[in-house]
């Protein structure tokens, strides 16, 4: 995790909390820009519908 520039057993609890969040974060950034990409792909393959 790296230093810990927070004091304490609190700033130990606080800088863990933070790892989690951060981590977390990096997973859902990746899972959006996954599903984006598959969004675009879908739309961009779609049939087109011809005009009665």
């Amino acid at each position: 995790m790296g230093r810990n520039y927070l004091a304490h057993a609190q700033g130990n609890a606080i800088n863990a909390i933070l790892a989690a969040a951060g981590y977390n974060f990096s997973l859902l950034l990746r899972w959006l820009k996954d599903f984006l990409s598959f969004l675009i792909a879908v739309l961009q393959f779609r049939p087109k519908q011809a005009v009665a």
